[in-house]
């Protein structure tokens, strides 16, 4: 195939459709169960439970500081199902491209997802293909599907959670939205890149623990004030968190300040955080301390009972003060996945 544009008929089911999957899909996945193009995968089979997850992928721009909205598409599919107490095994994929976008960008795509793929040990092992006419998508969307085996010991339940547990955030929040917009408004960002990376890792780092661990999420869209609101709605707890412990980097914190947002509705998509039994906490932070993605691993916050508190998010500022943290309201970024 030459380095030119996707055409309509890329997506007609002929000569020019074979030709892209043969040279752009088969070539990057096509060594296990995607070998021969089935209409459905043939996959092991596993003794335990399955965990499954789907996503898609619409970011603007499609290429930002840090990634792009391949690896994007990788790590947010194996994040979801990572947290859910499961180890990621299989992935689907399907393209909806827009006729036009440039096949030169498109390999760059593909390579991101082959490189997070085999980063994350998942075979992409089916997926599709569609173009559409010009105008009718922004370059390209992404849609993945996961698949994992639940691990035992995980009993992930917001029910559990109990006054004294610790809140834990696997390193720097909001890093990724900010990149987002950075890039789509065109603004200096310095050394701000996304978060986007695999959390996999994290959570096979406390499986040993896995009976004291309570909650896991990857604060994404809304970032870690929905997260955390989300897990104590309606619930006879709050949280408590330390705004001197919240993890921003500069760059975030300075861009955040310049246009006005509020960094624990920005979302991240490299990061988890967990809610555990307050003895082990410690433990934890530096457990994922040792890992390239937990380098900034910390404790944020504390599960409270209280009649003002219960069902409620509150941070407590760095001169003393409080205030609630609510869900975010509206659309605050441009598409950040």
């Amino acid at each position: 195939m030459g380095d030119d544009k996707i055409l309509l008929g890329h997506g007609g089911g002929g000569l020019l459709t074979r030709s892209l999957i043969d040279d752009e899909i088969v070539s990057r996945f096509g060594q296990g169960p995607l070998k021969g193009l089935p209409d459905g995968a043939l996959l092991p089979a596993m003794k335990g439970r399955l965990v499954f997850s789907t996503d898609s992928f619409v970011v603007s721009p499609g290429f930002f500081p840090g990634g792009n909205i391949g690896d994007l598409a990788v790590h947010g599919t194996v994040n979801d199902v990572a947290v859910s107490g499961a180890k990621p095994m299989w992935l689907s994929l399907a393209l909806i491209i827009e006729e036009g976008y440039a096949i030169s960008d498109l390999r760059k795509i593909l390579d991101a997802i082959k490189a997070a793929a085999d980063d994350c040990q998942v075979q992409i092992v089916t997926g599709d293909t569609k173009v559409v006419r010009r105008g009718q998508c922004d370059g390209i969307y992404i849609n993945t599907a996961g698949i994992g085996e639940l691990i035992d010991g995980f009993d992930l339940n917001p029910n559990a959670i109990r006054p004294g547990d610790k809140v834990i955030v696997s390193g720097n929040l909001g890093d990724h939205g900010m990149a987002v917009m950075a890039a789509r408004e065109g603004l200096g960002t310095g050394r701000l890149k996304s978060d986007s990376a695999p959390v996999h890792r994290l959570v096979q780092s406390i499986l040993d623990v896995a009976d004291k661990i309570r909650f896991m999420r990857d604060p994404t869209r809304g970032g870690m004030a929905a997260t955390l609101n989300e897990v104590v709605a309606d619930r006879d707890v709050g949280v408590l968190l330390d705004e001197n412990r919240l993890p921003f980097s500069l760059e975030a914190r300075g861009l955040s300040e310049m246009l006005g947002f509020d960094l624990l509705h920005v979302a991240s998509e490299g990061r988890m955080m967990c809610v555990c039994d307050g003895a082990i906490a410690n433990d934890v932070v530096n457990r994922w301390q040792t890992l390239p993605e937990g380098a900034n691993a910390c404790i944020i916050g504390e599960v409270k009972q209280d009649s003002g508190m219960n069902g409620r998010v509150v941070l407590e500022t760095a001169i003393g003060g409080r205030r609630v943290v609510d869900v975010p309201q509206g659309e605050l970024l441009p598409r950040i996945c």
